[in-house]
């Protein structure tokens, strides 16, 4: 399913098609499919309804601890709390026909189809949108090797990704990465991993017992979103995804925490309308988003390069 654009007409059944509940089931599986839905503070979703809208987010206060000293006067403290405003700048839409010609070619599970491939649709949009902003607001301090200009050699400091002579492995990129949030005094919990399949392959091809079925799934699996692995790696829950922004000629992985980046989402504006060029009914609705860097010391990344 197409996102910005409708093109047509296919096998597509009438019925009782309500596109409010059409869009609800969409954000449900969008939500269950988003690898940035998982590493994103999500706590202002329903604060929107408009592009343009704005969320005040109130920043984690810091609380200082005194000496206490018998006899002495204790000093209060008058928290900060200054914010910061999130704005929804994104919208993207998604734009179809139900044809009246087929409304008696009902297909068995059609909606539900229709439903998770808009949701995959919106996915892929979102996730890029996210995880490439992500990327531009990590702090100098929290990258690990280095890029160069597009259309020259790749760096001789990107990460040369693997387990052979002068190679890095990827635990070892991890751990960089981990040092990066430790420095920082970033909570060890909800901390997150995303890299390509690339780099999951390398990691599988010399941890077959660290990516057991887990990384392939067995059919039982709660793992949802992207997850690589129940457990953790490197104090990471850890993700796959193709979404993830490359450098000009390296690849990048990201780490951070839950609470760096806050992300708001809503498909806003459902319409069932009465097309003027097919005999159907036009299903439309729009995706608002929008994302905000609350603390750029709790990102990391590394620049690495695969053979």
């Amino acid at each position: 399913m197409p996102i910005g654009s409708a093109a047509g007409h296919g096998n597509l059944p009438q019925g009782n098609w309500v596109p409010s509940i059409y869009s609800k089931n969409v954000l449900k599986f969008f939500r269950r499919a988003s690898v940035a839905e998982a590493i994103t503070n999500t706590d202002y979703y329903g604060e929107i309804s408009n592009f343009g809208d704005t969320v005040n987010i109130i920043k984690e206060p810091t609380v200082s601890v005194s000496e206490y000293k018998r006899g002495q006067l204790l000093q209060t403290q008058d928290l900060d709390d200054a914010g910061d405003t999130l704005t929804v700048d994104q919208a993207k839409y998604f734009q179809f026909v139900v044809d009246d010609i087929e409304a008696k070619q009902s297909h068995i599970g059609w909606e539900s189809m229709a439903t998770s491939s808009g949701a995959y649709s919106l996915k892929n949009v979102y996730d890029s949108n996210i995880l490439a902003y992500i990327s531009t607001q990590v702090q100098a301090a929290n990258i690990y090797g280095t890029d160069a200009a597009a259309g020259t050699t790749p760096s001789t400091d990107a990460i040369d990704l693997g387990y052979g002579s002068g190679e890095v492995s990827p635990l070892k990129v991890m751990a960089r990465l981990k040092r990066s949030l430790d420095d920082e005094d970033v909570p060890e919990e909800n901390r997150w991993f995303v890299a390509k399949p690339e780099f999951w392959e390398v990691m599988a091809d010399e941890n077959s017992k660290l990516m057991g079925v887990d990384f392939t799934g067995d059919g039982a699996s709660k793992l949802r979103n992207g997850r690589v692995t129940d457990g953790l790696i490197r104090g990471f829950e850890c993700y796959i995804s193709n979404n993830v922004t490359a450098g000009a000629t390296a690849q990048v992985a990201l780490a951070g925490h839950m609470s760096a980046v806050a992300t708001v989402s809503q498909i806003a504006k459902t319409e069932n309308l009465r097309s003027t060029e097919f005999f159907g009914d036009v299903i439309r609705g729009l995706h608002l988003f929008g994302r905000k860097s609350l603390r750029t010391n709790a990102i990391a990344k590394s620049f690495y390069l695969v053979d």
